[in-house]
């Protein structure tokens, strides 16, 4: 375990900010890291569970409220740590459950509160559930925790039926049986590595009741729940009758994935949470055809928020930005779930180079486009999430403005997905490429012994050593931008937006006293000024006239107070 000193503690009054502030989870700015990418103690090149406690004292200073931790738990990483292999330890590689304590209590002795995945639709094949599958054979009960299934064809030789793996292929893979002959298949929605959990085995609800209060017990604020759409699958899993089928995600209700089954599972996950003090909560991550559907996974008795992967999919467009968002407030209003607003993860190219390449190329390109447009628009993109009712995530590094690093050399990346050969393009390395802290050293401040994927030249111009204390750097408009947000009364929770009249091009609504104007268009446009300038991402001029010149891709906050 590293020996490197533990951040100091704020003063008490920040504990109680964790503890008092009722129904926090509605306004929250959550923050995610990628534990691997984000702060390296040991000097492995690999970052750790005590590298982001060292950092913890950045995350309060940038003002966000929780922080989401990507998976840390035992795993062979045959799919970056999502194939688990014991829930109730920590990798190695990250550190260990004393770490992630120490994590914990050093967060809330800050006032930040602490998210960490779960990974409930599969486990990885080094699963002792699993192994103990294999090695008893076909009948053996151990298989029935899991989709094992006769194969089709004369001797079985075909898989049960034609779902596909996301990350390409089938989505079965035959086994070979202890006494050496081909037998059964099992069922992976993902690599081979990562075989799907039957929930409509008893054994596997009560496994992950107890994973949910090992980990509450320990003292985590909540669980982001990753393929919170999967789990379930329809009854005899029938043919979905189609080829190609991840074009079909997103468009249509899967066999195996969004079924109505999985509700029951999250009401009685609800029950336990709300057993235990501190307004613990539930984070989705549900890929469904609406938005509408999204809905659901927040009813009152189920999860408390659900990522919306629709806006992060919306092009820097005043039309569509407008239509997303009145879409997105009106399917949560009536559940009284809160909407939540995100441009970048872990598997998406960053918002940064996706704005900076024409519309319509999708979520994960390998273009570095036009750096500055798409900075431009960037900063210009999270000053309208942030004034959205509801809550916003931020994906590590974004705050300092980072690009995808899209010219990764193919012998060094590491997204399994790129070795699959079919299915995901496998670019997600260019947005977890390690963030710099400092302008210099090997990895730019991230740890003493390189990095495990390479940083770009230049790297160092962007770091948090570099733009902290810098007028107009991307990282001071963050930390601006929380920090008003927090302090202004009309910001944060809500429901709803009033639209104001506005140009073509741009977008511009009230919240009280608060005014959001975001001008879209590569020109600069007149508005009426609203009162007093809060914050802009880029130079705005006020006439005499009573009017503002905003610049193209720039968003402008105004208060009347």
């Amino acid at each position: 375990m590293s020996q490197q000193p533990s951040a100091a503690p704020a003063p008490t009054s920040a504990v109680a900010t964790v503890s008092e502030r009722h129904d926090w989870w509605r306004d929250a700015v959550i923050y995610q890291v990628y534990p691997r990418s984000f702060a390296d103690s040991n000097g492995d090149g690999m970052g750790d569970l005590e590298g982001v406690r060292t950092r913890l004292p950045y995350l309060r200073d940038l003002g966000v409220d929780a922080v989401w931790l990507s998976p840390f738990y035992a795993s062979p990483q045959a799919d970056a740590g999502y194939d688990v292999a014991d829930y109730r330890a920590v990798d190695p590689m990250f550190g260990t459950l004393l770490d992630a304590d120490a994590l914990i209590r050093d967060a809330h002795a800050l006032g930040l509160r602490i998210i960490v995945d779960l990974v409930p639709n599969h486990s990885s094949d080094q699963y002792e559930w699993f192994k103990r599958a294999l090695a008893e054979g076909p009948g053996s009960p151990s298989r029935d925790r899991y989709h094992f299934r006769p194969g089709k064809g004369k001797n079985g030789e075909l898989p049960p039926n034609d779902w596909e793996s996301i990350f390409g292929g089938p989505a079965w893979t035959r086994v070979t049986e202890p006494d050496g002959t081909p037998g059964e298949w099992y069922l992976h929605l993902f690599a081979p590595e990562q075989p799907d959990f039957n929930w409509e085995h008893p054994a596997v609800g009560d496994e992950f009741r107890s994973i949910l209060r090992f980990w509450l017990d320990m003292g985590v604020d909540g669980f982001r729940i990753d393929v919170a759409h999967g789990m379930v699958k329809a009854e005899g899993l029938p043919d979905l009758g189609s080829h190609e089928q991840l074009k079909l995600l997103g468009n249509d209700v899967m066999p195996f994935f969004d079924q109505d089954g999985v509700h029951a599972i999250y009401r009685q996950w609800r029950r336990i949470l709300d057993e235990y003090s501190g307004e613990r909560i539930f984070v989705a991550e549900a890929w469904t055809p609406t938005v509408e559907r999204t809905a659901n996974y927040v009813r009152p008795d189920e999860l408390h928020q659900a990522f919306n992967f629709q806006y992060l999919g919306t092009h820097w467009d005043a039309e569509e930005l407008r239509t997303v968002i009145d879409r997105t407030l009106d399917a949560m209003r009536p559940v009284g779930a809160p909407a939540t607003w995100v441009l970048s993860n872990h598997d998406v190219t960053r918002h940064a180079t996706r704005f900076a390449n024409p519309a319509g190329l999708g979520t994960q390109i390998r273009l570095a486009g036009d750096r500055a447009l798409g900075l431009r628009r960037a900063r210009a993109a999270t000053l309208l999430m942030l004034a959205l009712p509801g809550s916003a995530y931020v994906y590590q590094g974004e705050e300092l403005g980072l690009p995808d690093v899209v010219d990764l050399p193919d012998e060094v990346r590491q997204d399994p997905a790129y070795f699959r050969g079919a299915g995901q393009d496998g670019f997600r390395d260019g947005c977890r490429v390690p963030i710099p802290w400092t302008r210099e050293g090997s990895s730019y401040g991230f740890g003493d012994g390189g990095s495990w994927l390479p940083q770009p030249a230049g790297w160092g111009e962007l770091s948090v050593e570099a733009q902290t204390g810098e007028p107009g750097s991307t990282l001071e408009l963050y930390r601006e931008a929380l920090a008003v947000r927090r302090s202004t009364a009309d910001l944060g929770a809500g429901d709803a937006v009033e639209w104001l009249r506005a140009p073509e091009g741009v977008v511009a609504f009230r919240r009280g006293d608060f005014v959001c104007v975001a001008n879209t268009t590569g020109e600069s446009v007149a508005v009426p000024a609203h009162g007093r300038v809060l914050l802009a991402s880029g130079e705005i001029t006020e006439t005499a006239a009573g009017e503002a010149k905003v610049p193209a891709d720039t968003t402008v906050w105004w208060t009347r107070a």
